[in-house]
Parts: structure tokens; sequence; C-alpha cells
């Protein structure tokens, strides 16, 4: 088994991190830089920023945060909000981003996962997937999940599992995950979608969306074969620490990076 990884997220708003359940209720958890700050010293494998507004707000990613976040950390830092072009890219990575997470603007400009993946390497390219399960009609038990773009607040015609393929063959190096079914709930991650989308893809799975537990981070990386998970009220309230899941992904026998060595 490939080692796993553990993923911290800050969700932004008003430069400020927050957290809600089902992409709705936003709440404050703190200072950007400060909470940055602590995952690092945590040796998270990661490091999620999504600035959750801006393509809502038709404006760009607040590159002067992305800057001051970058300093002081010393992990892979990924970016992503209000990215319109190969220059906001640009921008991002000159600022201190390793990679850039592409959602609303690469469903509406497809070919700017493969234009920045030439430009940059498909390592750099992180495709964000906001899934929500629809189903085909009321009377029917059939359901997609359906992709949704504008930080989940607008539905698309398309089907996530068709998403994902699509953004691999374009040269996307990853695939960010969230069921906003469970975002923020805290009663584990969606395993059926995340199992669909690793199963249809051949690049990393970074699973996003009801990390509550210790348990769910074991389900999902093993029982679903996401490559990483991410969680963000979990880790941002004190709930759990990054040591934590890592020493206990250790105990279940599934590799983690930066583990303890006795």
């Amino acid at each position: 088994m490939l080692t796993k990884r553990i993923i911290p997220c800050l969700d932004i708003k008003d430069n400020r991190v927050v957290k809600g359940v089902k992409f709705l209720g936003l709440r404050d958890a703190g200072d950007p830089v400060e909470v940055a700050k602590i995952y690092d010293q945590q040796k998270a494998d990661e490091l999620v920023f999504l600035d959750i507004t801006a393509s809502f707000e038709n404006r760009k990613t607040l590159v002067h945060l992305v800057q001051k976040i970058a300093e002081n950390i010393f992990m892979p830092f990924t970016v992503g909000g209000g990215i319109a072009d190969v220059g906001d890219i640009v921008n991002l990575l000159n600022a201190g981003a390793d990679k850039v997470s592409l959602n609303t603007a690469a469903v509406k400009f497809p070919g700017l996962i493969s234009q920045a993946a030439k430009k940059f390497g498909s390592q750099c390219i992180v495709v964000a997937i906001d899934a929500k399960k629809t189903y085909n009609d009321i009377a029917s038990s059939d359901f997609h999940w359906q992709v949704y773009i504008n930080g989940g607040r607008t539905p698309t015609e398309l089907d996530a599992l068709d998403w994902a393929k699509e953004a691999a063959r374009l040269g996307a190096g990853e695939i960010l995950l969230t069921s906003m079914d469970c975002d923020g709930t805290k009663d584990g991650y969606d395993l059926e979608l995340t199992k669909a989308v690793v199963g249809a893809v051949s690049i990393p799975v970074i699973a996003s969306g009801g990390a509550g537990k210790l348990e769910h981070f074991y389900d999902v990386l093993t029982n679903a074969g996401a490559d990483a998970a991410l969680a963000a009220s979990l880790f941002h309230y004190a709930e759990l620490s990054i040591e934590q899941v890592k020493e206990y992904l250790v105990q279940k026998g599934v590799p983690v990076r930066n583990e303890k060595k006795n």
C-alpha cells in the first residue's frame, strides 16, 4: 500500500478561516497564517487553501494571504479559488503555492486543465470536484453524483464520475473530491462516492467531507481506496490532531508519512 496523506484544509472567507456544514452556516475558525503554522508544526503532509467565495464574487484569490502563509510553512501547499486563467496560476505559484486547485474555471473552460498541465506539469494541477447525490427522478431510486461550482452554489449538468475521468484525461494530476452531502457533518466520508471515483481514474484522489473520528480516516483510506484524507473543522477546533490521526493509522497498519519511529 502506498503511503497515505493527511491534509488539513483552510476554507477562506474575508481573510479568515471558516467552516460550515454542507457548505452552509459558516463560522469563524481563526487567522489563516496562525492556523497554517500549527499544521506545519503537527507535520501535516500538505495544506490546502481554498478561497471559497472568490469564484462566486468574480474576483481573484487573495495572493497576499497565500504569500504570507507560504512564508511560514514548509509543507506542500495547494491553493484554489478564483483562478480563471494561466496568469492566475503563475501568480499563485510565484506567491509560494506548490499546486493549484481548479474547480469552477475547469468546468467552464476544460481546456485550462490541459493548458496548465502542459505549462506547469500535471503534478501542479489539482481538479476539485464538489459533488452531491441527486436522484434521477422522484419515483426512482436511481441516482448520480451531480457536480456543483461557485463554492457549491451552482449545479451543473456534469456527472461527478464522468467529470473526474475527463479531468484526468485532460491532464489533472490529482482529484480533490468533496461530498457536499457529508461536508461538516462529522458522520464519516462518503465511502460510496469516493470508491466510485477512485475506481474511475488512475490519478490520486483526496477524499473530503465528513471526517468526525479516527475510524473515518481508516475507512476512507482503506475501504474506499483514497490516496489522502482531507479534514477541516475536526482539526481547526482541536478535536483531533494530525499526530493522533497518524498514530492511529500506523497502529491499524496503514502507512503514513512522517510516522514516529520508536
